[in-house]
């Protein structure tokens, strides 16, 4: 218990210095994650039986060469690139704001830091150094949220890429 108790002081003390705005950077790169999660468990668990099923309600048809099997043909496969593109654009958006909430972290941080030299001066290094961080973190903070829902952002899309060409050839014309 004291551990989590120590770590919460930690994570408490990380958003005091970086202000308010890391609340939304963790908001976004929460929602980010659990979309990530939720797409790769789509492809593992639940795209399998999906693919599966398109393949034998095609095998099933007795028609496979006329126009309207060509049009029915083209409507499973756009469903089943629907389903599997589903939520990356939102993934995408995710990592592009997260470093504008850094920025705008960045410049809250600063309209703190020209606060303070206003009412002090500009000699007191020391309490201009809260309203720095307060620049500094959520732009740290907002960059790494980003790099990280990149990657896997990328590699969401190739793979939803790489199944919709492959059930498009496991579905032949007659």
């Amino acid at each position: 218990m004291i551990f989590f108790l120590e770590k919460w002081e930690v994570i408490r003390d990380f958003l005091e210095t970086g202000g308010q705005v890391l609340l939304f950077i963790g908001l976004a790169t929460l929602i980010m994650w659990t979309m990530i999660l939720e797409k790769y468990y789509f492809f593992w668990r639940l795209y399998p039986k999906v693919a599966a099923d398109i393949k034998s309600r095609w095998e099933s048809r007795s028609d496979k060469s006329s126009w309207a099997a060509h049009r029915v043909r083209e409507a499973m496969i756009s469903q089943t690139g629907s389903q599997l593109h589903q939520s990356i654009t939102v993934i995408k958006t995710l990592v592009a704001l997260c470093p504008l909430l850094g920025l705008m972290g960045t410049v809250t941080g600063m309209i703190s830091v020209f606060e303070v030299m206003g009412y002090t001066g500009t000699g007191n290094a020391r309490l201009m150094a809260s309203g720095i961080s307060m620049a500094t973190i959520p732009t740290m903070a907002g960059m790494v949220a980003s790099l990280s829902g990149l990657y896997f952002g990328t590699l969401l899309e190739r793979k939803a890429k790489k199944e919709k060409e492959g059930l498009a050839e496991s579905l032949p014309y007659c």
